[in-house]
């Protein structure tokens, strides 16, 4: 099975952006708080129940027309992961049209094929969609584990993805 060095640079470059974006999954470490440490005879209390703050709701997302890239990247984020959730995992279609019924022009999209040269499943499959100067990518698979998706920028070509892609002709 033969390759191009794009398709894997591609991955490389998204993998090396999540993790210089510090994507660790972790959440942060909570803020110290002063205990009186100045007054010899006080002791740390917890805070009232009236002082925690209530938790805040995400609110919700949808697409911004004529929005960035940045500003698309959450209803992107949430369509890959609906997509990912259901029985379609790996079709490439199944973005496209989940993407496109959500707002995207799917004139601005590419995709990579489901299968690879000798037929079998594709290990992974991208998808972007270019929004002025940047791209949003995504990338699922069984290979990646958890859907991915990132904001990056647009190939000088005029589309987002370097290696081969399919035509969106449905």
């Amino acid at each position: 099975m033969s390759r191009s060095l794009g398709r894997p640079l591609a991955a490389l470059t998204l993998v090396a952006v999540l993790a210089l974006a510090g994507c660790t999954g972790e959440p942060p470490a909570p803020a110290s708080t002063p205990t009186g440490a100045g007054d010899a005879g006080s002791s740390a209390s917890p805070a009232p129940a009236d002082t925690v703050p209530a938790p805040i709701s995400p609110s919700p997302v949808a697409f911004v027309p004529g929005g960035s890239a940045q500003q698309n990247l959450p209803i992107f984020t949430q369509v890959v992961s609906t997509v990912w959730a259901g029985a379609d995992q790996v079709s490439g279609r199944a973005y496209v049209d989940a993407l496109t019924a959500s707002g995207f022009d799917k004139g601005t999209m590419q995709v990579t094929p489901d299968t690879s040269t000798i037929g079998n499943g594709a290990e992974s499959i991208e998808f972007a969609v270019r929004l002025g100067d940047e791209c949003l990518v995504g990338q699922v698979g069984p290979s990646i584990g958890d859907p991915v998706t990132t904001v990056l920028p647009g190939l000088s070509s005029g589309g987002c993805l370097i290696g081969q892609t399919r035509p969106i002709d449905w």
